[in-house]
């Protein structure tokens, strides 16, 4: 049986639904039912002005690489532990934008990333670089121009 996720909104016909789906699980079959809050994970355009805006801005303003700036920032957002390496200490982000404190799959929510995103225009600021706001109507243009040209 290949795991499953799906929003549930509290309502007699969803709850219908709900149970409608368990019943058709093979009674000899084991499954693990987990219910949480939905959480909606950061979104590739969030992805995308993180690496094309605020680290490009960076990027041409310090010298740094994206991968340099994107280091610094998670250490300096999230903290930074220490870990031995084959004899060899280490020094880490706590976490990143995909995975959590022991190293598993966790991407932050929309909500986490545009705090992170705020951290580094902060960061900015402090040296003198102004990083923008990811442009919001960029795909609204994008498409406009995409449909004027067809």
């Amino acid at each position: 049986m290949k795991e499953q996720s799906f929003p549930f909104r509290r309502g007699a016909r969803n709850f219908a639904r709900l149970v409608a789906f368990l019943s058709a699980i093979p009674e000899e079959t084991e499954v693990m039912v987990t219910i949480g809050p939905v959480k909606k994970d950061r979104s590739d355009l969030q992805n995308r002005a993180l690496y094309g805006v605020a680290y490009k801005t960076l990027s041409q303003f310090t010298g740094y690489t994206d991968p340099e700036l994107h280091e610094m920032f998670l250490r300096s957002y999230f903290g930074e532990v220490e870990k031995e390496v084959f004899g060899t200490k280490i020094v880490k982000p706590r976490r990143t934008t995909t995975t959590d404190e022991n190293g598993k799959r966790k991407l932050l929510s929309t909500d986490e990333f545009s705090a992170f995103y705020s951290h580094i225009q902060q960061k900015g600021a402090e040296i003198g670089c102004y990083v923008p706001d990811p442009d919001p109507e960029w795909h609204a243009r994008k498409d406009w121009t995409r449909r004027k040209v067809a």
